[in-house]
């Protein structure tokens, strides 16, 4: 039996099989058996997010990320509500049904405000699901924005591996916490997304396996992965960036490990190369996030660096994706998309 019908049989992988196929073994194989997976469960549909990037602050100081507390260099913004929700109403004309709201730990947005703009969000599109991604909170913070109508959380876990966590996060941030987080929005009832980088500074094949059975016991609706790239404000600005065949590699292999999971072809993907979100699409991944930030702030918002897409209007880009997503015979489907 080959490695990939052994992981795809057992959904499991061991650190050897992991090395195997990061080599470059059974390549074409691998992405092969997990289109055929993502088609069982999803067909050629390819589900669209329209993320909406309403704050660059953040109380943090991560080593990898550009919008970190003590980066002076960055133009700091915050959406008003009426801005977020002329977004949402440009994006629904468009076709979304999923809003993603992304921003950092920004102390202003109290629970409150969260509350507040999520239920507006739902009481003017109740057919659309709303996914929070703003990081760290308490139980009952996560509870009171689960009361008001999201029903998604994006939390990338970045390592599960805890002295690679040490590496890439100052000592006030824990992998216990992390770990603590994603266990309660999961119990709440969140459809759930975890994630990390490839190639981040200190990842190893120990640390790659160390998430991929992270994610195995997590059992998450949504897994968010794609490639580190350096931002040139930050302690990392002269390390190396993830690679694409790295990055469709564990696509593939998490496809096979999860196999209903939702998986994002990610902007990073596509920012290291111009066909990088179709390379994913072709190894089981099945979301696109476009951007719906109003076009004056998607600079200001530099996680990395040469990120794509900042320059164009969120109906150009669309219309982009769709062209770009058909030619490799799937189709973007405007519905909520929901895990199956």
């Amino acid at each position: 039996m080959s490695v990939v019908d052994e992981v795809e049989a057992k959904k499991n992988i061991t650190l050897k099989q992991l090395q195997y196929l990061l080599d470059g073994n059974e390549a074409a194989y691998l992405k092969e058996r997990a289109l055929a997976v993502r088609r069982e469960h999803y067909g050629n549909e390819v589900f669209i997010r329209g993320l909406i990037e309403f704050t660059n602050y953040c109380r943090n100081n991560c080593y990898y990320c550009g919008i970190r507390r003590d980066n002076q260099n960055v133009d700091r913004y915050r959406l008003s509500e009426g801005e977020i929700m002329e977004c949402c109403t440009e994006g629904y004309r468009l076709g979304f049904r999923t809003f993603v709201l992304q921003g950092g730990e920004d102390g202003f947005f109290t629970d409150e405000k969260i509350c507040h703009i999520v239920s507006s969000i739902k009481g003017s599109f109740p057919d659309c699901a709303v996914t929070l991604s703003i990081g760290e909170k308490t139980r009952e913070s996560y509870k009171a924005f689960f009361e008001a109508g999201a029903d998604r959380y994006l939390l990338r876990h970045e390592t599960a591996n805890d002295a690679h966590y040490q590496r890439l996060h100052p000592s006030e941030l824990s992998l216990a916490n992390r770990k603590g987080c994603l266990n309660n929005l999961k119990d709440i009832g969140y459809q759930v997304g975890a994630g990390f980088m490839v190639g981040s500074p200190g990842q190893t094949t120990q640390t790659l396996c160390d998430d991929l059975q992270f994610l195995r016991e997590l059992n998450p609706h949504m897994v968010g992965i794609g490639p580190f790239i350096p931002q040139h404000d930050t302690p990392f600005a002269a390390e190396k960036t993830g690679t694409v065949d790295m990055t469709v590699t564990l696509l593939a292999v998490i496809r096979l490990l999860l196999p209903r999971v939702l998986l994002p072809a990610t902007t990073a993907l596509g920012t290291i190369d111009p066909v990088g979100r179709e390379k994913g699409l072709m190894a089981g991944a099945n979301v696109v996030m476009p951007n719906l930030s109003p076009k004056r702030v998607r600079e200001k918002y530099a996680l990395y660096d040469k990120k794509i897409c900042t320059g164009e209007e969120a109906a150009e880009c669309i219309e982009c994706l769709k062209r770009r997503v058909n030619k490799i015979g799937c189709s973007v489907v405007c519905d909520r998309g929901d895990y199956r």
